[in-house]
């Protein structure tokens, strides 16, 4: 499929802590940005929530708060995100 783009265009992938939107976290977030002339950039980073994942949720995206313990938080790495999104 070509895409016919004025503008850049990003897309996001979140693994998260749950559902709730109002009280769960990303511990995962993958960003791919398309260019119109067809060049891609692709950054993944895997956070610190700082609550505990759920058993339930690490058999979904098998993301374990070992894997997370030393991670940055996601307001660490807010700025780095938005470095990204501006190139």
């Amino acid at each position: 499929m070509e895409l016919n783009l004025n503008r850049p265009v990003a897309f996001f992938d979140l693994e998260t802590t749950g559902l709730n939107i109002g009280k769960d976290r990303i511990v995962e977030i993958s960003i791919l940005i398309i260019h119109p002339d067809g060049s891609q950039k692709l950054k993944t980073q895997v956070l610190n929530p700082t609550v505990p994942i759920p058993p339930e949720i690490t058999e979904i995206h098998g993301i374990s708060d070992e894997d997370v313990k030393d991670k940055p938080t996601f307001n660490e790495f807010a700025n780095e995100l938005n470095q990204f999104l501006d190139s």
